[in-house]
């Protein structure tokens, strides 16, 4: 089983709730696919045991084949190739690695060359395997590397995968092909407006879902009743605790201090297989 954990916004308590539940289950593997500041390390402080490059696609004009003819450029949804009249410039970063300007290039000047976006990490931590992906500084596009990380995934694993905060193209390349999808929200009007967007990516992608209110007791009872009212089902309510609070600032999984959330992380486990 696949099991996302995202949300409309950041600092919701994703990565709180990823790490907590990939500790409470048996055969457990965490996928930290928030690859622009991945976190979720510093909680299991990992034993890294082999790094991969991930590297996309980028053209590469051979000057003396190349006319001029800007049907390269033309092509480019993206603006990544720029013909002058007598050079090709070429926008790496904002390549999408789609190979069409090779395909329209009539003099076959352009090929392909490889660029190095950023890195996987595996390893494993307190008997989870564990995978994040880090992202080069300054790169535009996340995508790629999100879909290296999950090329890791375990079939015979429960796979969580910690998802990039917001509605945008990483999270819907980090959540796509998840089983289910856990929505971490605050009780706040700013946590119910990015919640339902959230909640109808879901809907367009056909995943099944459910929420987990965090911080309860600090703001209203909105997302509540919009859960209730829209039949969602709401897995679990982590309150404003100053322990859990001081927990998370020293880098430490509430449930290795508080035992007794184990058992309330096992039995959101359960509430989603049984939502079939």
């Amino acid at each position: 089983m696949i099991i996302s954990v995202a949300s409309g916004k950041g600092g919701t308590g994703k990565t709180t709730v990823a790490v907590n539940l990939a500790l409470s289950l048996e055969n457990a593997q965490l996928l930290d696919c928030d690859v622009e500041e991945p976190n979720a390390h510093i909680f299991l402080t990992p034993d890294i045991r082999e790094r991969k490059p991930c590297f996309v696609s980028v053209p590469e004009i051979d000057q003396k084949k190349c006319n001029f003819c800007r049907k390269c450029s033309k092509a480019c949804e993206f603006n990544a190739i720029a013909v002058l009249e007598d050079n090709v410039l070429i926008f790496p970063e904002l390549c999408h690695s789609c190979g069409l300007c090779a395909l329209v290039c009539p003099k076959k000047a352009i090929t392909e060359k490889k660029r190095r976006i950023g890195v996987v990490e595996k390893g494993s931590s307190n008997g989870i395997e564990f995978v994040q992906g880090i992202l080069n500084i300054g790169e535009a596009m996340s995508t790629p590397l999100i879909s290296a990380v999950k090329e890791e995934i375990d079939k015979n694993k429960i796979a969580i995968v910690d998802v990039p905060p917001g509605t945008s193209c990483p999270v819907i390349e980090a959540v796509h092909g998840s089983d289910y999808c856990i929505l971490v929200t605050e009780p706040t009007p700013f946590g119910l407006y990015d919640l339902k967007i959230a909640i109808g990516v879901l809907e367009k992608l056909k995943i099944r879902k459910g929420v987990i209110i965090n911080q309860d007791g600090i703001g209203d009872q909105e997302v509540e009743e919009f859960c209730k009212k829209n039949g969602i089902q709401i897995l679990l309510r982590i309150p404003y605790d100053r322990k859990i609070a001081e927990l998370y600032s020293k880098g430490i999984p509430f449930i290795q201090e508080m035992p007794e959330w184990k058992e309330k992380f096992k039995e959101v486990f359960e509430k989603i297989k049984k939502d079939r």
